[in-house]
């Protein structure tokens, strides 16, 4: 019986191993790096997340939705920094959210506190509907991604007005990963695709298709080339792991997942530098 327990004890050893070290490991390659964002002083600013509303992928099936961190970082980010932060949904009401994105072992502290926390959660269940949002209320909109972005942001033409307007305001713009899709059919004041010649960044063609979901109707990388933007990415052995932010004026775009405590930083950096001018 001895070495059924030596082979127990070793299952659990093992099981502990993989269990806290995974974690950590993905961060040193690259996934959820470590950043530190700042203290802000922002009272009396509003900011709007908006994120999907689908959450089916394609005809396999599977759930999706958005991916956490790319909602949950900017929430938390823009909160500690005294903005008021509300949440829409093209569709509103309960929003989906990718199943594996929140849990182990890829979950980051924003989303294990924003699933303990009653006012995110109510939120999360009856958000705004894009055709509810007032584009005038906020100084900063953005827009996270997931792969269920791909099947209603761009598509949107509620959204892109939402956009449209609030650039025209003056409005901070940001995005993060599939997000940027929320982007490709606003206009800029004179009427011109609003990201045309401009540098963005979004989740890149290679990262799809090194995750096998090609599926999706949408691709940042391809849409925003399509509207003559300046696309950049950084790249690796796996793009999951790498990670930009872009700055161009107001319009403050992420790669992906990894990105999203710069570029709420970023955002940041901006509406203090407004602040500071008024």
């Amino acid at each position: 019986m001895s070495w059924i327990k030596y082979i127990i004890g070793s299952i659990a050893v093992l099981a502990a191993i993989v269990y806290f070290g995974l974690p950590p490991a993905l961060k040193a390659m690259g996934f959820h790096p470590h950043y530190d964002v700042p203290e802000f002083d922002l009272a009396g600013h509003r900011a709007l997340i908006v994120t999907t509303s689908h959450g089916t992928l394609g005809e396999t099936g599977r759930a999706t939705g958005v991916f956490g961190s790319e909602m949950t970082v900017p929430y938390y980010v823009f909160l500690e920094a005294g903005l008021d932060v509300d949440i829409a949904s093209i569709k509103g009401g309960e929003i989906p959210v990718e199943p594996w994105s929140m849990s182990w072992p890829l979950a980051t502290p924003e989303d294990l506190r924003f699933k303990d926390d009653p006012a995110a959660m109510q939120m999360l269940q009856n958000s705004l509907a894009i055709t509810e949002v007032d584009p005038d209320a906020y100084d900063v909109i953005f827009l996270a991604g997931g792969w269920g972005a791909a099947y209603d942001l761009a598509q949107s033409t509620a959204l892109a007005e939402v956009v449209t307007r609030a650039n025209a305001n003056g409005a901070i713009l940001g995005s993060v990963c599939h997000g940027a899709l929320g982007l490709v059919n606003a206009e800029a004041v004179d009427g011109s695709p609003l990201i045309e010649r401009r540098r963005v960044t979004g989740v890149t063609d290679k990262q799809i298709a090194e995750l096998g979901i090609e599926i999706t109707p949408k691709h940042p990388e391809t849409e925003m080339r399509a509207t003559n933007a300046v696309f950049e990415a950084e790249t690796g052995w796996r793009d999951f792991f790498a990670t930009l932010t872009v700055v161009d004026g107001n319009l403050v775009t992420g790669q992906n997942q990894n990105s999203g405590y710069e570029t709420s930083h970023r955002i940041l950096e901006l509406l203090a530098d407004k602040q500071s001018a008024n």
